[in-house]
């Protein structure tokens, strides 16, 4: 499947969609093996095991996320997306963030994700430390 424009907006809006349903395999289909995930302010997680692991960390520490979209622009192979995410804990407080997310793909996947955000506001709304 060529990495057209429109082939790599839709992969990237599906895995940014597929949050809402909390299936792991599901998040995790659209990356290749050797991708790599760049929570930017943090050390880059390469490979899809060490993807699926904080992808699950994520998974186990929010009982609700939504990834929304507020811009999107795509190129064959390249999708930014600027967003708002939003994130409920467990014990119910709430986490709103925005981000912009670049995307590399290839052959149908994606190659790398690398997000772009501001580290402390997230540390501070979720509790969590990346």
């Amino acid at each position: 499947m060529p990495d057209t424009k429109e082939a790599s907006e839709k992969l990237v809006r599906d895995f940014l969609g597929s949050w809402e349903g909390r299936s792991l395999d599901t998040i995790c289909a659209a990356f290749a093996d050797d991708a790599i995930y760049h929570n930017v302010p943090v050390r880059p997680i390469e490979g899809i095991a060490g993807i699926r692991a904080i992808f699950q960390g994520f998974l186990d520490a929010f009982a609700f996320a939504k990834l929304d979209i507020v811009k999107l622009a795509a190129e064959p192979g390249l999708v930014l997306a600027e967003r708002v995410d939003y994130f409920t804990m467990h014990d119910g407080r709430k986490v709103v963030l925005p981000v912009t997310g670049v995307f590399e793909v290839e052959n149908g996947k994606i190659t790398r994700f690398s997000d772009y955000f501001d580290l402390a506001d997230f540390e501070q709304q979720s509790g969590l430390k990346l």
